[in-house]
């Protein structure tokens, strides 16, 4: 995305450019925690954190686009958009990291409502595909 955007988040775009959820290993912390907007509790540990990431590249991966960021020592704000099933989701990721630079919490919010029933119902599906 941008030259001057913190390592962590350089490496966060390039797993999104990949789509390859093998490099989540490397990028979250053990006791990462992932907060969904159609979950009401946090998700916590790495295991959770990369089943929730790695469906989220599948669902929203394909159109996926970052048009802002904002970032802080140990944190950022990335606004993105994608398109499901015909209708824009609009949303943004607040990531923050640890001194050794592995994410320690990935929240995520999502607007319109519409957007977010289509993107629980696809994520839903992608979680459980193999249940």
């Amino acid at each position: 995305m941008t030259t001057d955007a913190p390592e962590t988040i350089a490496a966060w775009h390039h797993l999104v450019e990949t789509k390859d959820p093998a490099l989540l290993d490397d990028l979250l912390a053990d006791d990462c925690v992932f907060r969904s907007p159609a979950v009401h509790t946090p998700q916590e540990g790495k295991q959770l954190t990369t089943q929730y990431l790695s469906a989220a590249l599948v669902v929203l991966g394909p159109t996926l686009t970052y048009r802002r960021e904002w970032y802080a020592e140990d944190s950022a704000v990335l606004q993105f958009e994608a398109e499901l099933d015909g209708l824009t989701v609009d949303g943004i990721d607040m990531i923050t990291w640890g001194e050794d630079g592995r994410i320690t919490e990935f929240a995520v919010m999502v607007r319109p409502v519409k957007a977010l029933h289509k993107l629980m119902e696809l994520m839903a599906a992608e979680l459980f595909k193999d249940a």
